[in-house]
């Protein structure tokens, strides 16, 4: 991997004994695995030469903890941090083509996203410092990142409902000399995915106090953090985990999707995943 380059993916873990993200990552300086849940954050370095993380498809290794599209297993016992159990994953269920749409092949971009699931059943069990997570019957999602940084201005949210998922992501992207608002959001909903995407004309028209107004057409979705700022997690900038950013792993969010006023998802969620970051 370059030196300047970050690739990392996110397996977030939802099941009756609660919620837990995993963050396997390589990038300047090594590799890392930060795990986050309702109770706290941590962070574990690992040498470049126990690191290995793949950009095209969700598979990391750090030393013993595995990832791929088949589960993950953990087994780390680090200061401030021991955990170990594993995952299996059934069917991932992911979108009908690239997220990032055409943007995919523009050169230079700062940071390139990815779904590879925006749904999948779960069944195993893991223990972080004690506390046991039971994942039988629960649900999985997964995302990556690669590039060289975060942009410096994003909102980001995921989150799991009867019949359905989401995310949204809303990021100032860089772009040579000048920049732009992007937009990506995927609403898998009783079978069907919806999309808004810059690429298909979707804009943000309002932005602040923790929310977002997205516009499309006549489709239009509105998602609102209702919690505080969350747990500390680190993100790249030019290439190395140097910068603090927060996430709500669970926390009450409200979502409305709309298409010509006809109301398709009117959704107060308790257990919402959600980032916030504008300078």
């Amino acid at each position: 991997m370059a030196e300047r380059y970050f690739c990392g993916w996110y397996f977030k873990c939802q099941g009756p004994g609660g919620s837990l993200a995993l963050i396997p990552a390589a990038h300047a300086g090594g590799g890392s695995l930060q795990l986050i849940t309702d109770g706290g954050s941590w962070n574990i370095p690992f040498a470049a030469g126990e690191t290995a993380v793949s950009g095209a498809r969700p598979r990391a290794a750090l030393r013993q903890n595995l990832f791929c599209e088949r589960g993950l297993r953990l087994a780390v016992d680090a200061p401030g941090l021991r955990a170990e159990g594993e995952v299996r994953f059934g069917p991932l269920l992911p979108p009908a083509y690239d997220v990032m749409g055409p943007l995919c092949a523009l050169p230079f971009l700062q940071c390139r996203h990815r779904v590879a699931s925006m749904a999948h059943p779960l069944a195993g069990r893991l223990e972080v410092n004690g506390r046991a997570f039971d994942f039988d019957g629960g649900r999985g999602y997964i995302e990556g990142d690669r590039g060289r940084s975060f942009p410096a201005g994003y909102l980001w949210t995921q989150c799991f409902f009867e019949g359905g998922s989401l995310m949204l992501a809303v990021a100032d992207v860089p772009l040579g000399p000048a920049a732009f608002r992007g937009v990506i959001a995927l609403v898998r909903l009783a079978g069907r995915e919806w999309r808004l995407a810059s690429y298909l004309g979707a804009r943000a028209t309002a932005l602040g106090g923790g929310g977002v107004t997205v516009r499309q057409g006549d489709l239009c979705l509105v998602a609102r953090r209702l919690g505080g700022p969350g747990r500390a997690l680190r993100a790249p900038a030019a290439g190395a985990m140097e910068r603090t950013v927060r996430e709500n792993l669970v926390c009450p969010a409200h979502y409305r999707l709309t298409k010509g006023g006809r109301v398709l998802l009117e959704l107060a969620a308790p257990n919402a995943s959600f980032e916030y970051e504008w300078p």
